[in-house]
């Protein structure tokens, strides 16, 4: 592995980390960086082995919100049980005795994994293209601004411990949006949930949530149908490509869900429009 190979998988890794949680679209950035500039197909001598890099990396990024919500899996797995007290931390406030339950997160999965599931093999042949994801940057955005615009004055959920099921529910109904390529699954999720009441923070920390199961899912299916393409020689791009990711995705979860609540939606909003000229001026 040469040098620029390197540092073509800590780019990769660096975009994926730092995008993929974001509202921005981290397909869209993927677009411009690799398919417009790295040309990782051609680097790895296939597409095919590109596309499963890019899987290995995502996975990276979902290690980093397990890293950053460890204390919360545990609460929702019921592991907490048979750790010493010490060793249990906190998941968040409980406002009441209030406690986010895993039934909650499981139904707000259900809507995007049927939706998923029934639609993937037309989502896969028609939707990945550069004009798709142009129209799910520019709609996502207009999507984002309307959530500050119009979102109760006051969150009736402060923190993800609060959420009902007919909100959790509504969020993963929102989360289908994110299925057509460039909405964005956080930027869909997070405006979802504070139309419906939640507070920025909370509706990010369920997005988050939620996300590990369904993109860990996703991922471990597709590195299982791709496995013939994990060579020795692709071996070394692969573990510093997850490795930049996860360090990454580590860096940005942290600072997002600090800057959420004070910035809200509309800036990242402005950002994607701004995307979406680009990728259109190069493209077109």
């Amino acid at each position: 592995m040469n040098l620029l190979e390197l540092v073509k998988a800590i780019i990769l890794g660096l975009v994926e980390g730092l995008t993929e949680f974001a509202p921005v679209s981290s397909t869209g950035h993927m677009i411009i960086v690799d398919d417009m500039w790295l040309k990782t197909g051609e680097l790895l001598g296939s597409k095919y082995v590109a596309n499963t890099f890019k899987v290995v990396i995502q996975l990276g990024s979902i290690l980093a919100v397990l890293v950053v919500f460890r204390n919360r899996f545990i609460d929702l797995l019921g592991l907490s049980r048979w750790m010493p007290e010490k060793a249990r931390g906190t998941a968040g406030a409980r406002q009441g005795g209030a406690r986010l339950k895993l039934m909650q997160v499981i139904v707000g999965l259900i809507p995007a994994g049927i939706l998923g599931v029934l639609f993937e093999d037309f989502i896969d042949e028609h939707l990945f293209s550069t004009a798709t994801v142009l129209i799910g940057l520019v709609i996502g955005a207009l999507l984002m601004i309307a959530a500050d615009r119009f979102a109760p004055k006051r969150a009736s959920v402060e923190t993800v411990d609060q959420i009902s099921y007919k909100q959790a529910f509504g969020i993963g109904l929102f989360q289908c949006l994110s299925i057509w390529p460039g909405f964005s699954r956080s930027g869909s999720t997070i405006s979802g949930g504070v139309l419906l009441g939640l507070s920025h923070r909370a509706a990010a920390d369920f997005t988050f949530i939620m996300a590990v199961p369904i993109m860990a899912g996703a991922s471990l299916i597709s590195l299982v149908k791709n496995l013939e393409y994990f060579t020795m020689d692709a071996l070394p791009f692969f573990v510093v490509g997850f490795l930049s990711a996860f360090v990454f995705a580590l860096l940005s979860i942290r600072f997002f869900l600090k800057l959420i609540d004070r910035i809200k939606l509309v800036p990242f909003a402005v950002y994607r429009i701004l995307l979406a000229i680009v990728i259109w001026v190069v493209y077109f």
